[in-house]
C-alpha cells in the first residue's frame, strides 16, 4: 500500500479520487484504519468529547494531543496522520504555533491542523515555510462554538459564503495542503471546493467536497452523546468494525455517502 503523502492527496484533488479520513486515537483503530486504507487519520480534539467525556474540545491540552498521535504513529504506515493543535495552542503568535506543532510532528504527525480562516493565514504561511504542511478547518470551528453561539450551520448568508470563500482562499495562498469544512449547506460545499484548488475535505459539508471526514466514534455509534445530522451509523449493517470501516470508503469513494438525509 503506498503511503498517502500531502503531494498525493493533491494527486487526489486533481483526479477527483474522493479522500477519506476519519479520527483516530489509538494504536489498535489505527491498525485497523490502516487495513481498510482509510487516507488520512486525524488525532481529533473531539477526543476531549468521546474520550473524556467533557462536552466541548476546549479542555484538551497538548499533552493529551502529544499522546494520542504517538499511540496512532506506532500503528500506522499507509494513512496520512493530521495532529489537531488544541484550543489556546496557536493563537497567541506564530511563535508559539511552531513550539506546539513541532511537538506534534516530533510524536508523529506529519501534518498538522488549525481552526481559523483569514485570522491565521499569516501562522500557516509561517509553518508551511519551517517545514510544517498544514490543514486548515473553516466553516464551524468547535473551539470558538461559544463565540458561534452554538453548534450551528454556518454559511447561510450570501456574505457568510463569501467569507468562506475568502478564507479558503487565503489558507490556500498561505501554503496550506487541505482545508476541513464543517457543517455548511450542499452548496457552500460545492462553491468553496471550486473556489479553490487544494482539497476541501468535508463534514456536513455535502458531497460535493474533494473528501470526507467523521469522527469514528460516530460512525460506528460508539459514543452516546447527540450525533449530529451528517453522521451515518456504519456498523448497522455491517457484521465487524473492520467491515462499517472499509464501507464508510467504499461509500466516500463511489460518491454515496453522503446522501440527502446527512446533508443541509
Amino acid at each position: 500500500m503506498a503511503k498517502v503523502t500531502s503531494a498525493r492527496l493533491q494527486t487526489m484533488r486533481v483526479d477527483k479520487d474522493p479522500v477519506t479520513m476519519l479520527t483516530c486515537t489509538d494504536a489498535s483503530f489505527a491498525g485497523m484504519l490502516d487495513k481498510a486504507e482509510v487516507d488520512m487519520f486525524l488525532i481529533g480534539d473531539s477526543l476531549g468529547m468521546v474520550i473524556q467525556g467533557d462536552d466541548s474540545t476546549l479542555g484538551v491540552t497538548m499533552d493529551d494531543m502529544v499522546y494520542h498521535t504517538r499511540c496512532v504513529a506506532k500503528a500506522t504506515s499507509r494513512g496520512l496522520i493530521v495532529g489537531d493543535l488544541p484550543f489556546g495552542s496557536y493563537q497567541k503568535s506564530p511563535e508559539q504555533a511552531i513550539e506546539n506543532a513541532t511537538e506534534l510532528m516530533a510524536a508523529g504527525a506529519q501534518m498538522v491542523k488549525l481552526e481559523g480562516g483569514v485570522v491565521m493565514s499569516d501562522t500557516v504561511r509561517f509553518l508551511v515555510e519551517r517545514g510544517i504542511p498544514v490543514c486548515g478547518h473553516i466553516g464551524l470551528t468547535p473551539q470558538s462554538v461559544h463565540a458561534l453561539g452554538g453548534f450551528k450551520v454556518q454559511g447561510k448568508s450570501e456574505e457568510a459564503i463569501n467569507d468562506l470563500i475568502v478564507a479558503a482562499k487565503a489558507l490556500e495562498q498561505s501554503g496550506a495542503s487541505a482545508i476541513v469544512l464543517e457543517l455548511v449547506p450542499n452548496d457552500v460545499g460545492r462553491r468553496v471546493t471550486d473556489a479553490i484548488n487544494i482539497p476541501v475535505i468535508g463534514i456536513g459539508a455535502g458531497p460535493y467536497c474533494s473528501g470526507q471526514v467523521l469522527n469514528l466514534y460516530d460512525m460506528l455509534d460508539i459514543y452516546q452523546g447527540r450525533k449530529p445530522k451528517f453522521v451515518k451509523n456504519f456498523m448497522a449493517d455491517s457484521s465487524s468494525i473492520l467491515d462499517a470501516v472499509k464501507a464508510y470508503v467504499t461509500e466516500v469513494k463511489a460518491g454515496t455517502f453522503p446522501g440527502p438525509e446527512h446533508c443541509f
